[in-house]
Protein backbone atom coordinates (compact mmCIF):
# COMPACT_ATOMS: atom_id res chain seq x y z
CA UNK A 1 0.00 0.00 0.00
CA UNK A 2 1.63 3.15 -0.96
CA UNK A 3 1.16 6.31 0.57
CA UNK A 4 -1.67 7.90 -1.93
CA UNK A 5 -3.47 4.58 -1.57
CA UNK A 6 -3.24 4.56 2.57
CA UNK A 7 -4.73 7.94 2.20
CA UNK A 8 -7.80 6.55 0.36
CA UNK A 9 -8.25 4.20 2.63
CA UNK A 10 -8.27 6.58 5.59
CA UNK A 11 -10.98 8.39 3.57
CA UNK A 12 -12.67 4.52 3.00
CA UNK A 13 -12.74 3.99 6.89
CA UNK A 14 -14.90 7.81 7.89
CA UNK A 15 -16.85 6.67 4.29
CA UNK A 16 -17.74 3.10 6.00
CA UNK A 17 -18.27 4.94 9.87
CA UNK A 18 -20.46 7.43 8.36
CA UNK A 19 -22.55 5.14 6.65
CA UNK A 20 -22.91 3.02 9.71
CA UNK A 21 -24.49 5.93 11.60
CA UNK A 22 -21.22 6.31 13.90
CA UNK A 23 -20.15 9.70 12.80
CA UNK A 24 -22.20 12.74 11.51
CA UNK A 25 -19.72 14.71 9.33
CA UNK A 26 -19.06 14.99 5.56
CA UNK A 27 -16.34 13.07 4.66
CA UNK A 28 -13.38 15.09 3.36
CA UNK A 29 -11.47 15.12 -0.19
CA UNK A 30 -7.66 14.67 1.67
CA UNK A 31 -6.64 12.86 4.40
CA UNK A 32 -2.99 13.63 5.02
CA UNK A 33 -0.64 10.67 5.93
CA UNK A 34 2.90 11.49 7.00
CA UNK A 35 5.68 9.60 9.14
CA UNK A 36 5.11 9.45 12.91
CA UNK A 37 6.05 12.45 14.36
CA UNK A 38 7.57 12.75 18.10
CA UNK A 39 6.04 9.86 20.04
CA UNK A 40 4.27 8.42 17.01
CA UNK A 41 5.12 4.63 16.04
CA UNK A 42 4.28 2.21 13.25
CA UNK A 43 4.89 3.63 9.19
CA UNK A 44 2.44 6.36 8.84
CA UNK A 45 0.51 8.74 11.26
CA UNK A 46 -2.98 10.70 10.02
CA UNK A 47 -4.61 13.43 12.24
CA UNK A 48 -7.93 12.94 10.50
CA UNK A 49 -9.64 12.58 13.64
CA UNK A 50 -8.70 15.53 15.43
CA UNK A 51 -10.07 17.54 11.89
CA UNK A 52 -13.46 15.95 11.92
CA UNK A 53 -14.01 16.17 15.72
CA UNK A 54 -15.59 19.70 16.36
CA UNK A 55 -17.85 18.77 13.43
CA UNK A 56 -18.69 15.38 14.66
CA UNK A 57 -19.18 16.61 18.16
CA UNK A 58 -17.21 14.54 19.89
CA UNK A 59 -13.94 13.89 21.45
CA UNK A 60 -10.43 13.48 19.25
CA UNK A 61 -9.63 10.01 20.60
CA UNK A 62 -13.45 8.77 20.47
CA UNK A 63 -13.28 9.88 16.96
CA UNK A 64 -9.82 8.49 16.14
CA UNK A 65 -11.21 4.66 18.08
CA UNK A 66 -14.18 4.70 15.42
CA UNK A 67 -11.98 5.45 12.89
CA UNK A 68 -9.48 2.07 14.19
CA UNK A 69 -12.18 -0.20 13.82
CA UNK A 70 -12.50 0.14 10.45
CA UNK A 71 -8.50 0.86 9.29
CA UNK A 72 -7.78 -2.39 11.30
CA UNK A 73 -10.30 -4.32 8.62
CA UNK A 74 -8.41 -2.70 5.62
CA UNK A 75 -6.28 -5.19 3.61
CA UNK A 76 -2.23 -4.08 4.11
CA UNK A 77 -2.39 -2.56 7.17
CA UNK A 78 -1.42 -4.53 10.46
CA UNK A 79 -2.13 -2.43 13.37
CA UNK A 80 -3.32 0.78 14.38
CA UNK A 81 -2.45 2.39 17.50
CA UNK A 82 -3.85 5.60 19.11
CA UNK A 83 -1.56 8.15 20.40
CA UNK A 84 -1.88 11.31 22.04
CA UNK A 85 -5.17 13.79 21.64
CA UNK A 86 -5.85 11.17 18.68
CA UNK A 87 -3.75 10.25 16.16
CA UNK A 88 -4.08 7.05 14.25
CA UNK A 89 -0.27 5.25 13.70
CA UNK A 90 -0.39 2.54 11.06
CA UNK A 91 1.74 -0.32 10.65
CA UNK A 92 1.77 -2.00 6.82
CA UNK A 93 2.59 -5.24 5.42
CA UNK A 94 6.24 -4.00 4.73
CA UNK A 95 6.96 -6.89 2.24
CA UNK A 96 3.27 -5.64 0.66
CA UNK A 97 3.69 -2.69 1.13
CA UNK A 98 7.46 -2.00 -0.31
CA UNK A 99 6.54 -3.88 -3.78
CA UNK A 100 3.33 -2.33 -4.28
CA UNK A 101 5.25 1.18 -4.03
CA UNK A 102 7.57 0.82 -6.63
CA UNK A 103 4.94 -0.71 -8.83
CA UNK A 104 3.04 2.48 -8.31
CA UNK A 105 6.37 4.30 -9.23
CA UNK A 106 7.22 2.84 -12.37
CA UNK A 107 3.31 2.82 -13.50
CA UNK A 108 3.11 6.41 -12.64
CA UNK A 109 7.11 7.16 -13.87
CA UNK A 110 7.93 10.91 -13.69
CA UNK A 111 4.31 11.60 -12.72
CA UNK A 112 4.61 10.31 -9.59
CA UNK A 113 3.10 12.53 -7.17
CA UNK A 114 0.57 14.42 -9.06
CA UNK A 115 -2.55 14.99 -8.52
CA UNK A 116 -5.34 13.17 -11.28
CA UNK A 117 -7.57 16.04 -12.25
CA UNK A 118 -10.51 14.63 -11.08
CA UNK A 119 -8.79 15.18 -7.37
CA UNK A 120 -7.26 18.17 -8.08
CA UNK A 121 -8.52 21.83 -6.99
CA UNK A 122 -10.85 21.68 -9.96
CA UNK A 123 -11.91 25.29 -11.35
CA UNK A 124 -9.30 26.70 -8.85
CA UNK A 125 -6.99 29.11 -10.48
CA UNK A 126 -4.10 30.55 -9.03
CA UNK A 127 -1.78 33.70 -10.16
CA UNK A 128 1.90 34.39 -8.99
CA UNK A 129 2.80 37.74 -9.57
CA UNK A 130 6.70 38.80 -9.36
CA UNK A 131 8.77 41.58 -9.81
CA UNK A 132 11.92 42.20 -11.81
CA UNK A 133 14.11 39.32 -9.86
CA UNK A 134 16.04 36.86 -10.90
CA UNK A 135 15.25 35.14 -7.77
CA UNK A 136 11.69 35.55 -7.66
CA UNK A 137 10.97 34.90 -10.92
CA UNK A 138 12.70 31.38 -10.77
CA UNK A 139 10.68 30.58 -7.52
CA UNK A 140 7.64 31.91 -9.14
CA UNK A 141 7.94 29.26 -12.22
CA UNK A 142 9.26 26.46 -9.82
CA UNK A 143 5.88 26.66 -7.47
CA UNK A 144 4.02 27.05 -10.64
CA UNK A 145 5.37 23.88 -11.95
CA UNK A 146 4.58 22.26 -8.78
CA UNK A 147 0.69 23.31 -8.28
CA UNK A 148 0.01 22.31 -11.68
CA UNK A 149 1.21 18.62 -10.77
CA UNK A 150 -1.40 19.11 -7.69
CA UNK A 151 -4.38 19.71 -9.99
CA UNK A 152 -4.09 23.73 -9.63
CA UNK A 153 -4.42 25.89 -12.83
CA UNK A 154 -2.09 28.68 -12.94
CA UNK A 155 -1.02 32.02 -14.08
CA UNK A 156 2.05 33.47 -13.49
CA UNK A 157 3.16 36.70 -14.78
CA UNK A 158 6.45 38.57 -14.41
CA UNK A 159 6.63 42.51 -14.49
CA UNK A 160 9.81 43.98 -16.82
CA UNK A 161 11.80 40.03 -16.51
CA UNK A 162 15.03 41.05 -19.17
CA UNK A 163 14.82 38.11 -21.95
CA UNK A 164 18.50 37.12 -20.86
CA UNK A 165 16.99 35.65 -17.72
CA UNK A 166 14.05 34.35 -18.96
CA UNK A 167 16.11 32.26 -21.84
CA UNK A 168 18.87 30.90 -19.55
CA UNK A 169 16.96 30.15 -16.75
CA UNK A 170 14.22 28.78 -18.28
CA UNK A 171 11.23 30.65 -17.11
CA UNK A 172 7.95 30.03 -18.24
CA UNK A 173 5.44 33.20 -18.08
CA UNK A 174 2.29 32.34 -19.11
CA UNK A 175 -1.60 33.29 -18.47
CA UNK A 176 -4.41 30.31 -17.84
CA UNK A 177 -8.10 32.17 -18.08
CA UNK A 178 -9.84 34.55 -15.38
CA UNK A 179 -7.54 34.71 -12.22
CA UNK A 180 -9.31 33.58 -8.93
CA UNK A 181 -7.01 35.21 -6.75
CA UNK A 182 -3.47 37.32 -6.48
CA UNK A 183 -0.47 36.45 -5.00
CA UNK A 184 2.13 39.15 -5.47
CA UNK A 185 5.90 38.36 -4.01
CA UNK A 186 7.33 41.59 -1.95
CA UNK A 187 10.87 42.39 -2.67
CA UNK A 188 13.30 44.60 -0.80
CA UNK A 189 16.86 45.64 -0.75
CA UNK A 190 18.74 43.57 1.48
CA UNK A 191 21.82 44.95 3.00
CA UNK A 192 25.08 42.68 1.82
CA UNK A 193 28.62 43.37 1.65
CA UNK A 194 29.66 43.56 -2.24
CA UNK A 195 32.60 41.95 -3.29
CA UNK A 196 33.52 42.73 -7.12
CA UNK A 197 31.15 43.82 -9.79
CA UNK A 198 27.59 43.46 -8.61
CA UNK A 199 24.39 43.95 -10.17
CA UNK A 200 22.30 46.00 -8.31
CA UNK A 201 18.93 43.78 -8.80
CA UNK A 202 20.55 41.20 -7.70
CA UNK A 203 20.77 41.54 -3.63
CA UNK A 204 16.84 41.58 -2.51
CA UNK A 205 14.95 40.28 0.52
CA UNK A 206 12.01 38.50 -0.54
CA UNK A 207 8.91 38.75 1.88
CA UNK A 208 5.26 37.93 1.38
CA UNK A 209 3.07 40.75 0.48
CA UNK A 210 -0.15 40.96 1.87
CA UNK A 211 -3.50 40.03 -0.49
CA UNK A 212 -6.63 39.33 0.48
CA UNK A 213 -7.44 35.26 -0.17
CA UNK A 214 -10.12 34.08 -2.15
CA UNK A 215 -12.00 30.93 -2.13
CA UNK A 216 -9.55 28.32 -1.14
CA UNK A 217 -6.49 30.22 -2.55
CA UNK A 218 -3.58 30.63 1.04
CA UNK A 219 -3.83 34.34 2.19
CA UNK A 220 -0.04 34.42 2.35
CA UNK A 221 2.87 33.68 -0.63
CA UNK A 222 5.29 31.81 1.51
CA UNK A 223 8.64 32.25 0.45
CA UNK A 224 12.24 31.73 1.76
CA UNK A 225 12.77 35.29 3.58
CA UNK A 226 16.59 35.11 3.99
CA UNK A 227 18.29 37.66 1.35
CA UNK A 228 19.93 36.90 -1.90
CA UNK A 229 24.01 36.68 -1.69
CA UNK A 230 25.65 39.57 -3.74
CA UNK A 231 25.92 37.25 -7.20
CA UNK A 232 27.08 39.70 -9.90
CA UNK A 233 24.93 38.75 -13.25
CA UNK A 234 28.27 37.11 -15.49
CA UNK A 235 28.81 34.49 -12.89
CA UNK A 236 25.53 33.42 -12.33
CA UNK A 237 24.49 33.67 -15.72
CA UNK A 238 27.90 31.79 -16.50
CA UNK A 239 26.38 28.53 -14.02
CA UNK A 240 23.68 27.70 -17.09
CA UNK A 241 20.06 27.32 -16.33
CA UNK A 242 20.25 23.97 -14.68
CA UNK A 243 23.12 25.57 -11.71
CA UNK A 244 21.86 28.88 -11.99
CA UNK A 245 18.29 27.74 -11.31
CA UNK A 246 19.44 25.66 -8.34
CA UNK A 247 21.40 28.35 -7.07
CA UNK A 248 18.49 30.47 -6.53
CA UNK A 249 16.14 27.46 -5.57
CA UNK A 250 18.28 25.85 -3.00
CA UNK A 251 18.67 27.49 0.20
CA UNK A 252 22.29 25.91 1.01
CA UNK A 253 23.34 28.19 -1.94
CA UNK A 254 22.79 30.92 -0.13
CA UNK A 255 25.30 30.09 2.63
CA UNK A 256 28.42 30.62 1.19
CA UNK A 257 30.04 33.97 2.92
CA UNK A 258 30.73 35.58 -0.28
CA UNK A 259 29.00 34.66 -3.98
CA UNK A 260 27.78 30.88 -3.10
CA UNK A 261 28.66 30.26 -6.94
CA UNK A 262 31.58 27.97 -5.66
CA UNK A 263 28.78 25.93 -4.07
CA UNK A 264 27.89 24.70 -7.70
CA UNK A 265 31.03 23.37 -8.84
CA UNK A 266 30.54 20.13 -10.11
CA UNK A 267 32.19 17.97 -7.38
CA UNK A 268 30.62 15.14 -5.08
CA UNK A 269 30.25 17.44 -2.50
CA UNK A 270 27.49 19.43 -4.15
CA UNK A 271 24.14 18.68 -4.01
CA UNK A 272 22.42 19.56 -7.46
CA UNK A 273 25.79 16.93 -8.50
CA UNK A 274 24.20 14.40 -6.05
CA UNK A 275 20.76 14.52 -7.54
CA UNK A 276 21.93 14.16 -11.30
CA UNK A 277 24.48 11.89 -10.64
CA UNK A 278 22.27 9.67 -9.06
CA UNK A 279 19.51 9.59 -11.61
CA UNK A 280 22.60 9.08 -13.95
CA UNK A 281 23.53 5.84 -12.63
CA UNK A 282 20.12 4.54 -11.93
CA UNK A 283 19.39 5.16 -16.19
CA UNK A 284 22.94 3.53 -16.49
CA UNK A 285 21.95 0.44 -14.50
CA UNK A 286 18.85 0.16 -16.68
CA UNK A 287 21.21 -0.03 -19.62
CA UNK A 288 23.09 -2.39 -18.73
CA UNK A 289 20.86 -4.75 -17.13
CA UNK A 290 19.51 -4.96 -20.74
CA UNK A 291 23.19 -5.60 -21.28
CA UNK A 292 23.25 -8.78 -19.43
CA UNK A 293 20.07 -9.79 -20.85
CA UNK A 294 17.56 -9.09 -17.84
CA UNK A 295 14.77 -6.60 -17.28
CA UNK A 296 13.24 -4.99 -13.87
CA UNK A 297 9.82 -7.29 -12.01
CA UNK A 298 9.41 -5.78 -8.45
CA UNK A 299 9.64 -7.99 -5.81
CA UNK A 300 10.87 -8.29 -2.28
CA UNK A 301 13.45 -5.78 -0.78
CA UNK A 302 14.84 -7.45 2.00
CA UNK A 303 18.82 -5.98 1.48
CA UNK A 304 17.61 -2.49 1.10
CA UNK A 305 17.71 0.18 3.17
CA UNK A 306 14.70 1.15 4.48
CA UNK A 307 15.61 5.23 4.87
CA UNK A 308 15.07 4.74 0.73
CA UNK A 309 11.71 3.40 0.57
CA UNK A 310 10.47 5.78 3.50
CA UNK A 311 11.86 8.61 1.07
CA UNK A 312 10.13 7.60 -2.50
CA UNK A 313 7.12 7.14 -0.23
CA UNK A 314 7.32 10.63 1.23
CA UNK A 315 7.52 11.99 -1.98
CA UNK A 316 3.66 12.70 -3.10
CA UNK A 317 3.70 14.39 0.30
CA UNK A 318 6.71 16.33 -0.35
CA UNK A 319 5.04 18.03 -3.77
CA UNK A 320 1.84 18.80 -1.84
CA UNK A 321 3.69 20.64 0.84
CA UNK A 322 5.77 22.16 -1.81
CA UNK A 323 2.55 23.52 -3.46
CA UNK A 324 0.34 24.51 -0.53
CA UNK A 325 3.72 26.70 0.48
CA UNK A 326 5.20 27.91 -2.78
CA UNK A 327 8.50 26.14 -1.06
CA UNK A 328 9.91 25.05 -4.28
CA UNK A 329 13.15 24.55 -2.06
CA UNK A 330 10.81 21.25 -0.22
CA UNK A 331 11.19 19.57 -3.18
CA UNK A 332 15.06 20.39 -3.70
CA UNK A 333 16.19 19.53 -0.51
CA UNK A 334 13.80 16.08 -0.91
CA UNK A 335 15.42 15.24 -3.67
CA UNK A 336 19.05 15.50 -2.36
CA UNK A 337 18.05 13.22 0.33
CA UNK A 338 16.40 10.63 -2.48
CA UNK A 339 19.46 11.09 -3.99
CA UNK A 340 21.89 10.22 -0.94
CA UNK A 341 19.91 6.96 -0.27
CA UNK A 342 20.23 6.05 -3.36
CA UNK A 343 24.27 6.02 -4.36
CA UNK A 344 25.13 3.65 -2.38
CA UNK A 345 22.08 1.08 -3.33
CA UNK A 346 22.32 1.99 -7.17
CA UNK A 347 25.87 0.02 -6.64
CA UNK A 348 24.52 -3.46 -5.85
CA UNK A 349 22.11 -3.45 -8.69
CA UNK A 350 23.95 -5.44 -10.92
CA UNK A 351 25.45 -8.80 -10.63
CA UNK A 352 29.10 -9.46 -9.63
CA UNK A 353 31.76 -11.17 -11.77
CA UNK A 354 30.24 -14.40 -12.99
CA UNK A 355 27.11 -14.07 -10.86
CA UNK A 356 23.93 -14.83 -12.37
CA UNK A 357 20.97 -12.57 -12.81
CA UNK A 358 18.58 -13.33 -10.04
CA UNK A 359 14.90 -12.43 -8.98
CA UNK A 360 16.81 -9.91 -6.07
CA UNK A 361 18.69 -8.50 -9.12
CA UNK A 362 15.51 -8.22 -10.92
CA UNK A 363 13.53 -6.11 -8.17
CA UNK A 364 16.92 -4.17 -7.46
CA UNK A 365 16.75 -3.21 -10.62
CA UNK A 366 12.78 -2.18 -10.68
CA UNK A 367 13.86 -0.15 -7.51
CA UNK A 368 16.83 1.48 -9.47
CA UNK A 369 14.09 2.91 -11.85
CA UNK A 370 11.54 4.22 -9.45
CA UNK A 371 14.82 5.74 -8.16
CA UNK A 372 15.33 7.26 -11.53
CA UNK A 373 12.11 8.22 -12.06
CA UNK A 374 11.16 10.17 -8.94
CA UNK A 375 14.69 11.99 -9.32
CA UNK A 376 13.50 12.75 -12.99
CA UNK A 377 10.20 14.11 -12.48
CA UNK A 378 11.54 16.06 -9.48
CA UNK A 379 14.25 17.63 -11.41
CA UNK A 380 11.68 18.99 -14.06
CA UNK A 381 9.45 20.54 -11.57
CA UNK A 382 12.18 22.45 -10.95
CA UNK A 383 13.27 23.50 -14.76
CA UNK A 384 16.35 21.27 -14.54
CA UNK A 385 17.20 18.45 -16.53
CA UNK A 386 17.60 15.03 -15.57
CA UNK A 387 20.67 14.09 -17.99
CA UNK A 388 21.87 9.73 -18.46
CA UNK A 389 24.39 10.55 -18.59
CA UNK A 390 26.93 12.75 -16.42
Amino acid sequence: MTPVELSRTVLHAVRRAVDAGELSVAVPTRAVVAPPGPGGCGDYATSIALQLARPAGQPPFRVAEVLRSHLAEADGITDVVLTGPGFLNISLDRAATDVGLVREILRRGPRYGYVDAAEGAEGRVVQLRCPRDPRAVVVADASARILRSQGTRVRVSAEGIEPAWTSVLGVTVDAVGPVAAELPVEVRPAPVDSVGPVAAELPVEVRPAPVDAVGPVPAELPVDVRPVPAVASAELLSLGRDAGRWALLHPAAHDRPRTGVEHLVQRESNPLFRVRYAHARARAAARNAADLGFTAAPGPLTDVEPGLLAALADHPRVLAAAADHRAPDRLARHLVTVADAALPFLLTVLPRGGEKPSAAHRARLALAEAVGAVLAGGLALLGIDAPDHL
